[in-house]
């Protein structure tokens, strides 16, 4: 089942041959948690696409995942800003360009995977955001995790 989005996520990150750390690493990350087509994944619903991801690998990532959503700007943490548009995350915290939309898409699914990561409205009142993008809010210190 997850099998054909693992390859369409391949065949468009190896396209890119010029890739920031951060977007090679969210890459990276992606691809280690996708768990194919195993009956317990934990499904999670991207923008366009949906993932299967390993539990087990997800937990084991965490903290990598913690510090890649924690370079980007503050607006989208509960803490700071409370949330910001998709649209605005391919700039991280100094200002930089890190991604496209596909690895954005990338970063917010880990992050909801690590539940460090929602959308702040449900997908049926995306269409009135701006762009129709859904606002995303990171939730990365402990006192916003669920136990």
């Amino acid at each position: 089942m997850f099998g054909h989005t693992k390859k369409l996520i391949l065949e468009t990150l190896i396209g890119v041959t010029e890739m920031k750390d951060k977007a090679k690493k969210v890459q990276e990350l992606v691809i280690d948690c996708l768990n194919g087509d195993h009956e317990d994944a934990l499904v999670v619903e991207g923008i366009i696409n949906t993932y299967g991801f390993s539990h087990e690998k997800i937990a084991a990532h965490k903290e990598e995942i913690r510090e890649l959503l924690n370079d980007m700007p503050s607006d989208f943490h509960a803490g700071a800003g409370g949330g910001m548009s998709f649209l605005n995350l391919c700039m991280d915290k100094a200002g930089e360009q890190w991604a496209e939309h596909p690895t954005m898409e990338s970063l917010v699914v880990l992050g909801i995977a690590a539940d460090m990561a929602h959308y702040s409205m449900p997908r049926n009142m995306w269409t009135v955001l701006p762009g129709g993008m859904p606002y995303i809010t990171f939730t990365t210190d402990s006192k916003h995790e669920k136990i």
